[in-house]
This record gives C-alpha cells, structure tokens and sequence, in this order.
C-alpha cells in the first residue's frame, strides 16, 4: 500500500506565477498587477508560451544592442576597449583566427599556431561553418560584422526554441519559462559564444523526456553532446531515477538514441580527419587552469601553478564524488526527485568543478535552474551573483592588458569567483532541500509529481535506500501496514 499522498489540481490549470510567488506578483504591478480569479490566459491569440517566446526574443535583442559598442570598433581597436565595454565575443575574433575567414574546412584544414585545428565539437563546428557560407564578401572587418550577425540570427533561433521548451516542459506551469526570458545573465552571454545551440537541444530533450518519448529525447541529447560535452551528464540523473522507479528499459532506450546520434554526426570526421576530430578533446585534457574556476583561485592565493593533468584528475575525483551523493540522495529521499532537480544538480557540480568558468556557461544552468527551482527571489540572487561575475571577468582582463592598470585587480576578481561559486553552492543546496522535502517544492505544491519525469512521472519505486525512502513504499518492516510515517505534499489552489 503506497504511504505517498498529495492533493492534486487539474492537469489543464496553468500555474499563476503572480499567485504564486510574492516576487512575481510585486513585479507585475509594472504591467498591472497580478491575474485576476476570472483571467483566461491563451484568449485574445497570445498563449503564455507565445509571450514566453516574445519576451526571450526581445531580451536576446536588447543583448545585441549591449554589444554595439564593440561590433562598431572596439573588437577591432585597442587591446581593452572591448574588455571595459563588457561587450567582448568570440565569434568575430574566431571567424579569422580559426580560419573561416580563409574558406578553410574544419577539422580537416591545419589553422597554424598553438591549436593546429578547430577546437570546437563537429556539431558546433558545423554551425560555424554554415555561418560562414552565410556571412557576404568584402573587407575583412565587415565581414567579420557579418559573420557575428548571421551567427546572433540562427543563435535567436535557438533562443526561441530554448524558451518554447522550457515553457512546455511543465505542463501547467508554462509561465516558468519566464525565468529564462528574464533572466540577465541570458541577455548578456547570448552571443559570446555558440552555447546556445547545445543548450536549445538540451531543452527539447528534456522536452520530449517530459513527453514519455525517451528515443527522441535520447537523440536529441546524443545531438546535443555533439555540439558540447555537459548534456550527455543527463544521462546520470536518468539512470539513477530509471534504477528507483524500475524502468530500465526507458533508460536503455534514451542512452541508445543517444549514442546512436552521437555516432551520426561524429563518426564521418573521426574516419576522414582523425586529427582534426581529436583536437576538442586533446585541448581540453591539455588546457590549462583558467578564468573563473576554483583551480585559479587556489592557484593564485597559494602561488603554485596547478599543472592540466592535476586539475582533470581533481576534478575527475570530485566529479565521482557528486555522482555517488547524487546516488544516495536519489535512492533515500522520501520521493524520488524529479528530472529537472538531478539535471541541474550533476551539470552545477561540473561547471564548479572544471578548469574553466567562461561567463557563456551560466547559460547551460538557466534553463535548468528555471525547471528545478522556479522561485523568483532565488532565481534572481543567484542571477546577480552571475551578472558581477560577467562584469568583474571583463574589468579583470582590462586591468591585465592595460598599460596603466585600469580595471579589476586580482583580489577583486577573485571574490567575484567567489560569488559565483557560492552562489551557485546555495542554488544547489536549496534544490537538495526541495528534494529531502517535497512539501516545498514549488513545482510539487500543486500536487504534481514530477512534471517533467516522463515515463517516470507518477511511478512506483522498485529500489530504495534508507528508512525514509522505504517508507514510501508501505509500511517499514515490524510495523503494522500502512502505519509507518507518510509523505504529503500538495496544497490546491485556492
């Protein structure tokens, strides 16, 4: 007899964020005020997804204009005028300096210097190569303007989709995907780098997980480690939440489809240019220890140069660690956790963990920590703790590069890691508290389960761990059925 007890909504009410959350309702005094009782959302042609993706795409828009000062000169003038701007990209400097700007094929075609091929993944690569045929002729400059432009289109594209799947991955809480929209940290990392298509596929995986589809969404998450390595972590989370509720089989399915595309898109370049498809993987073993990572600051506060080889060993151990927690939490917890929590979980533990912190990389937690933890207040301190990390890395290598040192020295740079590592320490430690009690999770407070679980969604558990975990499944051992301790959670709306 399952101790488990919730109350539930109708699956077809929508979550009111205004409702909700004392944040969200503050904020929306500035278009009105809060939604009525007798507010119907979807009527007048504009769907709460429709507005999701509207507002994403202004928002990716107004992080364009940020950059402006740099795409008009500072990108291409001065050695810190795009640093104290905090408008730097990657993507004009890499259409010459990886040889696109040369008609040279990835991956196949040497570039020279220290990295002798592109080091990106083959999807990634792909789409750079594609913005190239797209970007026009003419002066290098201008082309280089260009290719930053058509790359900031397709890269709006996966915005959209990014934003549209977060909102549809809860059923009744498509307002969620606000937090993506809003988000500051998104607006500003948009277009640094090519983040976002890995991001996007993520999403429409987790997507279509939510869906009960594991092949698709095992395709998808097998496209997306094509074009960057962290999504292919998911597979953790679903494994251990597979192994409690006993469906291997889902698991199985979605790890096949993942490989399987994997394979599709890597396998042509591993066989035809073997060298060029090492070098992704060649240059992050051999990397050094670099911006943002907790490597650097234990590097400069104790003045020993941490060797590559001793940060991937460091961060292979700590890394396994996470994998064994997450494995105890998810098997003891009174309820098994939720997808989105685990997800978010393993991928914070990797971006703490690695050589490196580029500020692009929040965007791979945006979408995770607006799934897992769909709280405005918390959502936003840990943005702002982001956003003075995005600022203090930009002043940082103005202070490095200028002449008279105007910028951000080392300490200050150093209690903006700081920031961000506690910042995101504290996110954690919230979801980890939503997952040992599932009374205040805020997805769970209507009732649901584990909206985007799946197959997984409403399932029985076969395997657990632990007292409390057992307890879930009836009545402990020695105990009269029914009589040992219960987990409730659920508050209908009223």
């Amino acid at each position: 007899m399952p101790s488990l007890q919730k109350t539930s909504l109708p699956r077809d009410q929508v979550v009111r964020p205004t409702r909700a959350d004392e944040v969200a309702a503050r904020g929306s005094e500035l278009i009105g005020g809060p939604a009525g009782r007798r507010a119907a959302p979807g009527r007048g042609g504009l769907t709460p997804v429709g507005v999701v993706a509207l507002v994403t795409l202004g928002m990716f828009a107004l992080g364009m204009v940020q950059k402006l000062p740099c795409y008009n000169w500072a990108w291409f003038q001065g050695s810190t005028s795009q640093y104290t701007h905090a408008c730097y990209s990657d993507i004009p400097h890499l259409f010459s300096g990886r040889g696109f700007a040369d008609g040279l094929v990835p991956y196949f075609d040497r570039i020279g210097g220290d990295i002798p091929f592109l080091e990106y993944p083959v999807l990634t690569g792909l789409f750079m190569e594609v913005a190239a045929w797209l970007t026009p002729g003419g002066e290098l400059i201008a082309r280089q303007q260009s290719y930053w432009m058509v790359n900031a289109g397709l890269l709006m594209v996966c915005a959209a989709v990014l934003a549209v799947c977060v909102a549809r991955t809860h059923r009744a809480r498509p307002w969620d995907g606000l937090l993506v929209a809003l988000a500051p940290a998104f607006a500003l990392t948009a277009t640094i780098n090519w983040d976002l298509l890995a991001v996007a596929l993520t999403a429409a995986a987790m997507l279509l997980w939510s869906r009960g589809r594991p092949f698709g969404s095992g395709v998808l998450l097998g496209l997306a480690t094509a074009a960057k390595f962290y999504p292919v972590l998911l597979l953790v989370p679903l494994f251990l939440l597979c192994w409690r509720a006993g469906r291997p089989r889902a698991f199985a399915t979605a790890a096949a489809g993942a490989a399987g595309a994997w394979l599709v898109v890597n396998l042509p370049v591993m066989l035809a240019a073997p060298e060029g498809w090492r070098q992704f993987y060649v240059f992050s073993t051999e990397r050094n220890v670099d911006y943002g990572s907790i490597w650097l600051l234990i590097s400069q506060n104790t003045g020993n140069t941490i060797p590559p080889g001793t940060a991937n060993r460091g961060a292979m151990v700590l890394m396994a660690l996470v994998v064994l927690g997450l494995a105890y939490l998810t098997l003891t917890a009174p309820r098994r956790p939720r997808f989105a929590q685990l997800a978010f979980l393993i991928v914070a533990a990797f971006v703490l963990v690695n050589k490196v912190y580029s500020p692009q990389y929040v965007l791979w937690l945006v979408p995770l920590a607006a799934l897992a933890r769909p709280r405005w207040r918390d959502f936003l301190v840990w943005q702002a703790g982001e956003v003075l990390y995005f600022l203090a890395i930009w002043l940082y290598l103005a202070y490095g590069a200028s002449g008279d040192k105007q910028g951000l020295p080392g300490d200050g740079y150093q209690f903006a890691i700081v920031l961000h590592v506690l910042g995101t320490l504290w996110l954690c430690a919230l979801v980890v508290r939503d997952i040992l009690a599932p009374d205040r999770d805020e997805v769970r407070r209507d009732g649901s389960d584990d909206p985007s679980g799946g197959v997984l969604d409403g399932a029985g558990d076969v395997f657990v761990l632990g007292r409390t975990a057992r307890t879930a499944l009836g009545a402990l051992p020695g105990e009269p059925d029914g009589q040992g301790p219960r987990v409730e959670w659920g508050t209908p709306e009223k």
